[in-house]
Order: C-alpha cells, then structure tokens, then sequence
C-alpha cells in the first residue's frame, strides 16, 4: 500500500510530539513493505525553498516545502502582533500550500492519506486531498481547529472555557473548512475527540480512540532507592505546569530525593530562579539518545504537571516504558493513562499542596513506588507499537476500500 504521512514539521526539523509521531509510524509502515511518502514543511531559505524538494531518507520519500507567507514559522517570536494576526490568517488557508500540496498528491498518488497537526501547512491540505477523492486519516494531536493557540489557554495562562468572539469566529470558519471531509478521525484520546463533538466538528465522520504506540522492554529496568530520582520531560513554558512541579518539590525536606528537569523554553530562566537555591534541582536542556534514556531508566517518579488540556502526553507512554511510575495532573487526557494507585496517581491540577503530599509519601514508601512500578510496566505492554501499526493498517484498509 501507498501511504502519505503529512505533517507540519519533520526531523531535522521536529518541533514537537506529533511530528515525531508521524516519523516513527512512517518508518514502521515502511519497514512492513508500504511505501511510504512524507509531505512537510521546511524553514524560508530564499525563493527556492517555496517549490518542493524531494529526498530519499531511511527508504522514506520526504517533500518539503515552505509555505509562501509573510515570514518563517521559526521567527515567529520575534514578530509584532499585527504580523502574527496577518501570517494567522494566511496560515488559516493558504493558496500556496493547497496547490503545492495538490500536486505532489497527483504525482505520488496515493493509496491513503494520513494528516497530522494542520498547522504551517494549513487548513486547505484538507481541500487539496479531498479534491483529488483520496481517502484519508485526520489524527487529532492537539487543539489547532479550537484555537489559533493550539493550547485553549488564554494569554494570563488560564484554561479557556469561554471563548472570545474573534475565537468563535475562528472556529466557525475552521469548522467550515474542515467540514466532514476526513474519512475517519484518530486521537489518542476520547477527551480531545469529545472536545470536537462538542464544538460540533466532524459530524458525518467516523471517530475513534487509538493510543499512541512504543516500543516495550521484555523485562521492568532495576531501579535502586538510595536516591529516589524524580523527572519532568517537556517543554519548559507555562501551561505544562513546571512551576508547580518545583514549588511542591522544594517543600521535601529529604536530601536523597532529586528533581531532573528535562528540555527547553522560554520559561528556563523564571523556572532556575524559583529552585533556587536548591541544589536537588538540576537542568539539563534538551536531551536525546543515551543521555535521556539513561535518566528515564534510573528515574523512579515521572511527573506530569500540566495546567491545560493535555491530549496524551508521549512522556507518559516512554514513562510506563521504563518502568516508571507517574504522578499526573488530573486534566484532559491524563487521567485516560494513569490508574490510581496502579501505574500512578492522580492531583488536581495546580495544587502544590496535594503534589507535594503525594511525592512525599512515595518517598518514605519504597515498597509502594515498587508496586506503581510493575504497574506501569504492565501498562507499556498495552501499548506495544506492533499493535499500533496493525491497528494503522487495518484503519488504511478499510477506508481504501471504500
């Protein structure tokens, strides 16, 4: 089978989950014997960036393009916020991208197309592929057709659950866009697929849960006990709750408990100078490769602080992955992957106070935080990425042969 995998971003160019979602089923599909076909975007690097490239990587055809705007996606910082409304409202439906798009979909022609996170593509990679009558998979990572933020938070950091009129707008418009024209609607979680009905998209498509897929140990890491290791992987900004997270940690008086903090963003510095001057506490930028799996294996305690609507975090999956248990905010998606008191624990989003309750009484129980181990062992089991593609190939096969 052909299938086209379309994302926002790829590596080298990843900029989050989904994109790296998208490059792992890509290169499982292809190893089955699918051929399969990427199509992406690429940073503004002159005129010649705005026709699409092509590229063999790991057997995978990967088209890239930048979508003609009135700047970058990378320098988006750094713009006025009369720039950001108008690159939005080009972003929205871009012509560029949906002729672009268009085209190398009537080349490739593939079987199924699989759509990921339609954003610096746009909203019309939906008309491009519903044009040419090509079956396709929308799989739903975030909250980009509910908010130009993707977060629903608003700009003072609080959960959005009254949108503002020029937020309304855009959905109506986004709605329009996107009408029922997927075949079939994915996201790991029913939260973030309710969210939708609820806001009445894709009425007349089929929906449905699919989990995110790993890759399982056999066997559950050792871990020891005589520093009790707790991790953050993530974003360092400020909905996924990092603050929280270090405020409820300082407040441990044991000195064998330590705090690693994993990635990057623009709350770095604000976050360094709240775990001040607490030497538990230690920063690592981002990681990859041995340098991160080596923390996931020794960490005894993931936490997850998230203040927004989480969708289904990868963190989580890799967590249950090493044997580690999580402790979650109690908001969106999380609580579809922690079971109380069997891979993790539960609290209300925010509260310093009941995280802190919770860390500590793990620390002073060993022979608990033993139990939520194997828990979360047996958990990554259900997730096994083998699964995951068959599932992928049979959801292609069926709306294929439509």
């Amino acid at each position: 089978m052909k299938i086209c995998q379309i994302i926002y971003t790829y590596p080298p160019h990843a900029t989050g989950g989904a994109d790296i979602y998208a490059e792992r089923i890509s290169k499982e599909l292809s190893n089955r014997g699918h051929e399969v076909v990427v199509i992406t975007t690429q940073p503004y690097n002159g005129l010649s960036s705005i026709k699409p490239s092509s590229k063999l990587e790991n057997g995978i055809k990967v088209h890239r393009f930048y979508p003609l705007n009135i700047y970058s996606w990378t320098n988006t910082a750094e713009k006025s916020l009369l720039m950001k409304i108008i690159w939005n409202v080009f972003d929205i439906w871009n012509l560029h991208a949906y002729f672009t798009i268009k085209n190398i979909l009537k080349k490739e022609n593939p079987d199924v197309v699989h759509i990921h996170t339609p954003t610096w593509i746009s909203l019309s990679a939906f008309d491009a592929i519903k044009s040419l009558k090509i079956p396709f998979i929308f799989t739903v990572h975030e909250y980009i057709l509910l908010c130009r933020r993707v977060s629903l938070l608003h700009a003072n950091g609080e959960v959005c659950d009254n949108p503002r009129s020029i937020c309304k707008l855009y959905q109506k418009v986004s709605r329009k866009i996107v009408s029922s024209k997927p075949d079939l609607v994915l996201s790991p979680s029913n939260f973030v697929l309710k969210m939708l009905n609820k806001n009445g998209f894709f009425p007349e498509s089929k929906s449905m849960k699919l989990p995110l897929g790993i890759t399982p140990f056999n066997e559950k890491t050792g871990k020891k006990y005589n520093n009790i290791d707790i991790i953050y992987t993530g974003a360092l900004i400020g909905h996924k709750g990092v603050d929280v997270l270090i405020k409820a940690f300082k407040n441990l008086k044991q000195d064998h408990v330590k705090l690693h903090i994993v990635g990057k963003g623009e709350k770095m510095d604000d976050l360094k100078e709240i775990a001040e001057p607490d030497d538990r506490i230690t920063f690592y930028g981002f990681l990859d490769g041995n340098e991160l799996t080596s923390l996931q294996k020794k960490a005894n305690i993931t936490v997850m602080p998230s203040i927004w609507y989480e969708n289904s975090p990868m963190a989580i999956y890799e967590s249950f992955k090493y044997g580690t248990p999580v402790i979650g905010s109690e908001i969106g998606g999380i609580p579809e992957l922690i079971e109380e008191k069997v891979n993790g624990c539960l609290f209300e989003p925010g509260n310093i106070n009941e995280l802190q309750d919770i860390l500590q009484f793990l620390v002073e129980n060993p022979l608990e935080l033993e139990k939520l181990e194997m828990g979360a062992f047996k958990s990554s089991q259900k997730y096994d990425m083998n699964l995951h593609i068959k599932n992928l190939e049979k959801l292609y096969k069926e709306i294929s042969d439509k």
